[in-house]
């Protein structure tokens, strides 16, 4: 870890130093591909070219994704600015609150290349961004691996701002801005170590969404559970590769012997436990980004559960479902920090600020006490602040 961080110290500093000239040579030493700065902005031909390509079946399942993922994100946003309209009455008479959310201005997004395409990370990043009313969304992709779904996905969620460039340069990119990519106020989306780390290293100079890593489930299971599902379900996850983590917890020694089985040899860690209070207890140590519980009731579960990215209820919510079609996003925390972080949300993309207006009578009613606080911590002026309003009263 200690090399890769230097070396992406060693990108960040030349991003930000030499702009464009730095996210050439990169592109040409990691992706082997020689552009031109006019090259690094994704055309419209491009866009258009790519529609063309991957078919109206295509299209049309990107659409209907998208309504599910924006009808999940539509109320979530609802729930958070409900009572963002009026002002309220505070604890104390005389003071009123209002609690006003505004988007971020702008945000850029990074969608992985590699061995997989990925246009349900674009869906998961952009729609939330959206739906929160983020008016400039910026979005990066390693070249040579921008597949035509990606970059039709991105346009069907209304981002045309697409550049060519992936890894920790990306991620400097967006913090410091270039000759060709503006800076952004927040980073959102998964990547590789390269990328988290970057993300990790420029937190401050600009806001990021989760330091993501690699991808898990946790399959809590007793007797009752299909061990064919619970099979198709670790494999799939296995599936991510680059460190991906599939477990089983359960109370049965048939389901342990009948998985062990089938997944031997392909990294998944099984273990049989007395009770399903046991199970619980070590996931919520484990906090697992993905948490299938598959029981007899599994809503019976629920309250003991402390830690986990996503929750997935019964024998037909495999995690595929939170991946591509349900409605939140995917982007879960990882490695353990489900403990103290969420999945991306609405929230991610919205400022919270508090309107407090005091009367008159409540400023002199509580005068005393608050220059007696200040002058309790030496911060003279602050007490003045309120003496001087005083002789006005």
């Amino acid at each position: 870890m200690k090399e890769v961080e230097k070396k992406v110290r060693e990108i960040i500093e030349r991003v930000k130093n030499q702009g464009d000239k730095a996210l050439l040579f990169y592109t040409k030493k990691y992706d082997g591909l020689l552009l031109k700065p006019a090259e690094l902005r994704v055309k419209k031909g491009e866009i258009e070219r790519a529609f063309n390509k991957v078919g109206l079946n295509f299209i049309k399942l990107i659409k209907r994704v998208k309504e599910n993922v924006e009808k999940f994100h539509f109320r979530e946003y609802k729930q958070i600015t409900k009572k963002s309209q009026q002002f309220s009455q505070g604890t104390l008479k005389g003071i009123r609150f209002l609690e006003l959310w505004r988007p971020i201005e702008k945000v850029g997004v990074y969608v992985p290349g590699g061995k997989y395409a990925y246009p349900s990370s674009v869906l998961m990043t952009i729609v939330p961004a959206k739906v929160a009313g983020v008016p400039r969304i910026a979005m990066v992709s390693p070249p040579g691996k921008l597949s035509s779904e990606v970059l039709v996905a991105a346009r069907i969620c209304g981002v045309e701002e697409i550049y060519k460039v992936g890894g920790a340069q990306a991620i400097a990119a967006f913090a410091y801005g270039t000759e060709t990519i503006p800076k952004v106020d927040k980073i959102v989306g998964p990547g590789n170590v390269y990328v988290t780390t970057a993300k990790r290293l420029l937190f401050g100079d600009v806001g990021i969404d989760i330091l993501a890593g690699p991808s898990e489930i946790l399959i809590i299971a007793d007797g009752n559970a299909n061990p064919d599902y619970i099979v198709s379900d670790l494999l799939a996850q296995a599936e991510h590769g680059g460190g991906a983590i599939a477990c089983l917890i359960t109370t049965s020694k048939r389901i342990k012997d009948v998985v062990e089985k089938k997944v031997k040899g392909k990294g998944i860690y099984l273990m049989r436990v007395r009770s399903i209070k046991e199970a619980t207890r070590l996931a919520n140590g484990f906090a697992p980004e993905h948490l299938e519980i598959l029981t007899k009731r599994p809503e019976r579960i629920l309250p003991e559960i402390k830690n986990a990215g996503e929750i997935f209820l019964g024998e037909w919510s495999p995690v595929a479902m939170g991946d591509y079609y349900a409605g939140p996003s995917h982007v879960l925390p990882t490695g353990g920090t489900a403990r103290f972080s969420s999945g991306l949300s609405v929230k991610d993309f919205l400022k919270r600020m508090v309107v407090v207006e005091c009367s008159k009578r409540r400023l002199r009613s509580s005068a005393r006490d608050i220059i007696s606080f200040a002058e309790v911590e030496g911060l003279e002026a602050h007490a003045e602040s309120v003496k001087i309003r005083l002789g006005r009263m």
